[in-house]
This record gives C-alpha cells, sequence and structure tokens, in this order.
C-alpha cells in the first residue's frame, strides 16, 4: 500500500507521450512543487488522495489511473472523504442481491453485525492493552458489554452496547492525550457542527477518510454494494458497509495518531482555524499523518501462514464476507488476525532503566555511554525501543539482581 497526496494550489495532472505527469500543489510563492511522472505498467502508487483546494486534474489522466488500477480520493477541506474514483468493479450480480438477501433477513443481518462488533471491542481492547503499558493509570473493564453483546437481538440493541463501549474506550484515550492538544472527547459529536475543533479529532477524522477509501476499494473488488451495511443504517449519500468494514480496522489509525502525538511529530503549524473555528491540517500535517497511516497500513501480521499487510487483510476480510454471503464459506470472522500490542517502552521497562546503577552496568561489561543513552530515553516521554543487544544485557542485569 503507498498513497501520493497531492496537496496545496495549483496541482496538475496529465499524461503526455503515454506517461503521467504529476505537479503537487504550492503552498508559498517561493518554494518549488513537486513534480512525479510514472511510466506505463510501472505505477508504484495505490491510491492518489487529493486534499487540495484548486488544480487541474484531465480525463486523460482519470482513464490512466484507472487502467493502472490506482483509486483516487478527493478529502473535503475537514479531512472527511467526498468523493472517491475506483478501478472497475467486480461485476457479480450474485454476491450483491445475496448482500440484500441478507440484509433483509433480520436474524442474518444480527448475526454479521455482530461479527463486526465483536472484532470492534477485540481491538477497542488492543488499543487500551497498548496504552496501558505505557500508562498505568488507564482503567476499564468490558466485561459487562462484552455479555450484553452476546443477549443482544436487533441492530438497535448492539449499537446501545457499541455506544457503552465507545464512551468508556474515548475516556481511557484521553488519558494518554498531552493537554497542549486540547483534546475534546469525541463523543456526541454528532450533536457538533461539522469539523473538528481540536488537533486529535482532526487527525482522526483524516485518518478514518483515508481508511474508508480503503474499505470503498475492497468493497469495490469484490463485488458488494458499498450502500447496503449490516450495522450501519442505510442514509442517503452515505457508504453504510464501508462504515462496517471500518469497524475492525479502526485501531490502526488510532495506533498511528497515539504515535505522532507520543513523538510530538504534530506541531500547532501543521493546522490551520478556518472562518467556522474548526481545524483543518495544512499540507505539512497532512503528509506527516497520511506517510504515519501509511505506515500502519503496510504493518504485516501473520495471517493464515502468511506475513500479510493490514490493508491486504482488508481486502481478504471482505472477500470472505462475500463468500460467506454466497454460500461458500460456512461463517465469517473479523477478529482474526490478532494483533500484538507487546512494546518495549512500558513504564516497567522504564523504572528498571532508570534502577541500573552505572557501577553494576559496568560490572556486566558494558559502556557507560550505552546505559547513559538508555536512561535518557527512559526519562523522556518519548517512545523508544531497544535493539537486541540492550534488550539482551537488560535481561543479563535482571537476572544478576534476581539471583543476588
Amino acid at each position: 500500500m503507498r498513497f501520493l497526496l497531492l496537496n496545496g494550489h495549483g496541482i496538475d495532472m496529465r499524461v503526455n507521450g503515454a506517461k503521467l505527469h504529476v505537479k503537487n500543489g504550492r503552498f508559498s510563492t517561493t518554494e518549488e512543487p513537486e513534480e512525479y511522472v510514472f511510466s506505463p505498467k510501472r505505477m508504484d502508487i495505490d491510491s492518489v488522495i487529493i486534499y487540495g483546494r484548486k488544480g487541474n486534474l484531465t480525463l486523460d489522466a482519470i482513464r490512466w489511473l484507472i487502467k493502472h488500477n490506482v483509486q483516487i480520493s478527493i478529502l473535503n477541506w475537514d479531512g472527511k472523504l467526498l468523493t472517491t474514483m475506483l478501478p472497475p468493479e467486480s461485476t457479480n450480480v450474485k454476491t450483491k442481491f445475496a448482500q440484500y438477501h441478507a440484509f433483509e433477513d433480520d436474524k442474518a443481518r444480527v448475526k454479521i453485525a455482530k461479527n463486526f462488533i465483536d472484532a470492534k471491542f477485540d481491538k477497542t481492547q488492543v488499543v487500551l492493552d497498548y496504552l496501558k503499558q505505557r500508562y498505568p493509570e488507564s482503567d476499564y473493564d468490558f466485561t459487562e458489554d462484552f455479555n450484553k453483546l452476546k443477549k443482544t437481538k436487533t441492530i438497535k440493541e448492539i449499537m446501545g452496547v457499541e455506544g457503552g463501549v465507545a464512551y468508556k474506550y474515548w475516556n481511557e484515550f484521553s488519558k494518554a492525550i498531552p493537554e497542549k492538544y486540547d483534546y475534546e472527547s469525541r463523543i456526541d459529536s454528532s450533536r457538533r457542527p461539522n469539523g473538528a475543533g481540536d488537533m486529535v479529532n482532526t487527525m482522526l477524522n483524516y485518518g478514518y477518510a483515508l481508511l474508508e477509501a480503503e474499505a470503498l476499494r475492497a468493497i469495490n473488488a469484490v463485488g458488494l454494494d458499498p450502500h447496503v451495511g449490516f450495522l450501519h443504517e442505510m442514509n442517503t449519500s452515505k457508504n453504510s458497509l464501508a462504515y462496517d468494514l471500518q469497524e475492525p480496522f479502526r485501531f490502526l489509525v488510532d495506533l498511528a495518531v497515539l504515535n505522532l502525538i507520543e513523538r510530538d511529530c504534530m506541531e500547532k503549524k501543521d493546522f490551520i482555524r478556518t472562518e467556522s473555528y474548526s481545524l483543518r491540517l495544512r499540507p505539512t500535517g497532512a503528509k506527516k499523518l497520511t506517510e504515519e497511516i501509511n505506515l500502519w497500513f503496510n504493518k504485516r501480521v501473520n495471517y493464515k501462514g502468511n506475513m500479510t499487510m493490514w490493508s491486504y487483510v482488508m481486502f481478504l476480510k471482505t472477500r470472505e464476507l462475500a463468500q460467506y454471503l454466497v454460500g461458500k464459506r460456512q461463517e465469517t470472522d473479523f477478529v482474526e488476525p490478532q494483533y500484538e500490542t507487546k512494546r518495549q517502552d512500558t513504564n516497567d521497562i522504564r523504572q528498571k532503566i532508570l534502577s541500573i546503577s552505572y557501577s553494576d552496568w559496568k560490572k556486566l561489561g558494558f559502556s557507560k555511554g550505552t546505559l547513559h543513552y538508555m536512561k535518557k530515553n527512559a526519562k523522556a516521554d518519548t517512545p523508544f525501543t531497544l535493539n537486541a543487544h540492550n534488550k539482551e544485557r537488560l535481561d543479563k542485569w535482571e537476572k544478576l539482581v534476581a539471583n543476588g
């Protein structure tokens, strides 16, 4: 998975001599915009994200991209998906008929909707477990909610349980956000005007738009109808099935945003306040966030014996859903594959590093400079990793202490 983000004023995309010529937008009169040239059959971009205000996209360029299986997504000023142009869809009409029949069957619809929420709850736990390793004050218990979900018999009841878990989740999520971000909970966001008022929600909205675009790509590829979901109700201009498919994968966006915040990558100058007092990402902020989300989409996980990128897992899961609807699979499941949440900068590891004396470290034959660097990382609020050698040394020190 690789995104090409186009932003700013004066974006230009056209075909010349069978090659696609792309010029990024300009953000000031002093800088030169980036330019790209792609040869036929050598396109290494999967999706073009247009977040710019003005520019030209010729019909030849659209045709060129579609023939090279590249998706074109246009985001609104608030970072939400405005529209998307997709490669040719699967023409298996039986798949859509099976989808419609399942939607009209209350029992079948509730079963599929529960599968989406089961996966969402599982990945919600993943994010909170990830946070708890770094922030011990995090405290949550979804046992009661999980039991309630098992007893639900209608979509309304399922959404009611989901709302309770979401409330707890965003409350715990907020504990990891520094005060300078002025984070406002996402709960009851439907009652607010369009657009986010704080940096974190601005980033989340943008990330979920990229995720929605990927869900639409997967739906299009297997021949399902994006407007007919099972968990989310049908609504004019809403991609209900895409919203369903986002649920098991939202954690990727959440973790991407958290990692940018923990590394203190985002600055106030990466955002701009609009006339309606909402925030939007400046080109610099959009670039940072797009690259980070792309990185998380490209992370690999073991699924059915293969190391598979999460972006491709979404396609596989969508295909499995289509196969289930037409009777080629007995069950459908979105919980698998599991995500490993172990991190090396846990609060426990930080305390261990800080408690090591330089004399003990030297007795083990290790460099004081290495320990100084480790202590410096442990004292900081930003994430860090331990290479294999330092992890081995830390384990050796722990055994030494344990044996007296």
